[in-house]
């Protein structure tokens, strides 16, 4: 389902703030189901400045905390908390991670997740970031909701 979530309402469901919030904006969403928001990738981006110089790319770890982050906000708004309600979504693993391709300044980072499974509050996200339908990685993130 089309939505537009916008940075202040990302805000109530993530922790993160500059220069780690890395979910510009969500553009679909089904509760208990699926997300997909962007990342927009620009060249003063503080992690860009020194990975690497003259050739820059978005690290990729950072690939997968932008789709834990994803991941995180469809887990909050499917359970109907935020943070500031005492819970606190902890991202505690990524299983058969690829990397396909760099993430570049300009680049607009798709990012994909899809609801595997939720067992006592340890959740299992289908996780994807493209960019203009090629695939920049791909992961299994595993993410647990806990008290904050």
């Amino acid at each position: 389902m089309k939505v537009d979530i916008k940075i202040e309402e990302i805000q109530e469901f993530l922790p993160h703030r500059y220069p780690m919030l890395l979910v510009d904006r969500v553009i679909e969403m089904e509760l208990g189901d699926y997300i997909v928001a962007y990342k927009n990738i620009t060249t003063n981006e503080p992690y860009l400045i020194g990975h690497f110089p003259g050739k820059q790319i978005m690290p990729g770890v950072l690939i997968v905390e932008a789709m834990a982050q994803a991941s995180g906000i469809l887990g909050f708004k499917t359970m109907d908390k935020k943070p500031e309600d005492g819970s606190i979504y902890y991202f505690v693993g990524a299983d058969d991670l690829r990397f396909k391709r760099p993430a570049l300044p300009g680049d607009q980072l798709i990012l994909t997740s899809k609801v595997i499974t939720n067992k006592k509050g340890i959740w299992k996200f289908d996780c994807k970031a493209t960019v203009e339908d090629e695939l920049v990685a791909k992961a299994i993130i595993l993410c647990a909701d806990r008290p904050k």
